[in-house]
This record gives C-alpha cells, sequence and structure tokens, in this order.
C-alpha cells in the first residue's frame, strides 16, 4: 500500500485538462496530458499547453521529465530536460517538447507528453572563497573517466 506525506493542489484550467497520474504504484513520475492538439515538425520545439496549474509542496520542485516511449518510438523528447517548475510558481504548466525524429509527429489533446516528477530542494548558502582542486577527480571534465 503506498503511502503519501505531501499534497500536490491541481487546478483545471479547461474542462479537456487531465489530471497528473500515477501510471502504475512505485511510479516516481505522473503522466502528464496534453490540453491541446498540434503538429510538430521534424526539428521543431513548442510549449505544448497542460490546461493545468499546480501549486507545489513547500520545499519541492516540480521535475518535467520525458516520456521513453516517445523518445524510442518517434525522437520526441523534453528539450530542457528536467524542465525545473519552482514551488512558487503558479502559472499554466506547458512541456516544452522537440520533434528529433525524422516524421511530422501528431501531438493529440489528452495524450500523455511528459512526467511530472515532485523533488525535494536544499537550499545552500554561498561562501566566496578559493576552491581547492585537491580531489581524486580534480578540475577533469567532460570525457575525464574515459568513453
Amino acid at each position: 500500500m503506498e503511502t503519501t506525506d505531501m499534497i500536490l493542489r491541481v487546478e483545471r484550467l479547461t474542462e479537456t485538462a487531465v489530471l497528473p497520474a500515477y501510471a502504475h504504484p512505485g511510479d516516481a513520475g505522473m503522466d502528464l496530458c496534453a490540453d491541446e492538439a498540434r503538429r510538430l515538425l521534424p526539428g521543431e520545439r513548442a510549449a505544448v499547453a497542460t490546461g493545468l496549474k499546480i501549486a507545489l509542496p513547500a520545499g519541492t520542485e516540480g521535475q518535467v521529465r520525458p516520456r521513453s516511449g516517445l523518445a524510442i518510438t518517434y525522437g520526441v523528447t523534453v528539450l530542457n530536460a528536467p524542465g525545473t517548475i519552482d514551488e512558487g510558481y503558479r502559472g499554466e504548466v506547458k512541456v516544452l517538447l522537440i520533434n528529433h525524429g525524422q516524421e511530422p509527429f501528431e501531438i493529440r489533446k489528452g495524450m500523455r507528453i511528459a512526467q511530472l516528477v515532485v523533488a525535494p530542494v536544499r537550499r545552500v548558502a554561498l561562501e566566496e572563497g578559493a576552491v581547492s582542486d585537491h580531489t581524486v577527480r580534480g578540475a577533469g571534465g567532460f570525457g575525464s573517466s574515459g568513453c
């Protein structure tokens, strides 16, 4: 049996908006659905409306992540993955999709287009000063651990 310790308040902006939902017990993300129909041409990107506003619990963020099925089957993904919804944001949730595929992609109203993961956020205080490179990794960046 699953338990919840937080509430995600959701407001439908249209009658056709689909509430986010977990597809299976234990899933990390809730499906987000399109509240508009549109075509994404190859290479095209668009902010797709969900018809929803959300109020995240204090100390959390919403992470908008791709759906693996859309990515592998059509080459469609979330462009800024994961997209971040800040705790204080109260506008409509939109999903920035891009079509990396070779064919136009039809987005249907009600189609599952992304996942929403609600995750804890830790805030830090900044302290200015020298940062030492004396670690096992040091300043090694892209590709430093091999291919």
